[in-house]
């Protein structure tokens, strides 16, 4: 898991970086609280590297940006290689599902690829994305139930599916063992 100081680099990360994206966009404070729907005092504490924002949270600002979330987790390197368990890591509000952005959207890309662990028997439900995303999900290790609006689909290993991002959906893990998702996130409005 992530400890203190990774926590805090993460924090502090995120801070920078949405700080620098809100005042190009010539943001105030305030019309970020407007359009994420997240409070003005958070964005200000997120901003400072105060708070370790959960996964819904930097989703909402994401998507308020019309940005991939991975974006607001840059880090400046020109070679870089993504080992499970050794970046960054975005937790959901109810911790069901661990997310590691596995390369960064290099000035707010137009696609993302992230390594998700959700946890034995757990849902985790981010909703539905902004407009334009276009989601890409294979299971690498158990099962998923998927729900799409009011469609189920279940999934085994090695299984893939695209869907819309745009549409209210949720991922289960029906297991007693953890599952392994990959996904790769197309923003069609970058």
């Amino acid at each position: 898991m992530t400890n203190f100081n990774d926590a805090e680099k993460i924090a502090k990360q995120i801070g920078e970086t949405l700080r620098k994206i809100r005042k190009e966009k010539g943001m105030s404070l305030q019309d970020l609280a407007n359009i994420t729907g997240v409070s003005k005092l958070t964005l200000g504490n997120i901003e400072r590297g105060e708070g370790n924002p959960s996964l819904t949270v930097i989703w909402k600002i994401a998507n308020g940006l019309t940005i991939p979330i991975s974006a607001l987790l840059q880090e400046k390197q020109e070679v870089i290689i993504s080992r499970k368990n050794k970046g960054n890591k975005i937790l959901s509000t109810n911790e069901a599902c661990t997310l590691e952005p596995m390369f960064d959207a290099a000035n707010y890309g137009s696609l993302e690829i992230h390594r998700a662990f959700l946890k034995p028997n757990s849902t985790y439900s981010p909703g539905a994305h902004q407009s334009g995303v276009i989601e890409y999900v294979t299971v690498m290790e158990g099962e998923l139930k998927i729900q799409i609006d009011d469609d189920f689909y279940h999934l085994y290993q090695y299984d893939s599916i695209k869907f819309d991002g745009g549409r209210k959906h949720a991922y289960s893990n029906p297991t007693d063992k953890e599952t392994v998702l990959h996904f790769v996130m197309t923003y069609a409005n970058s």
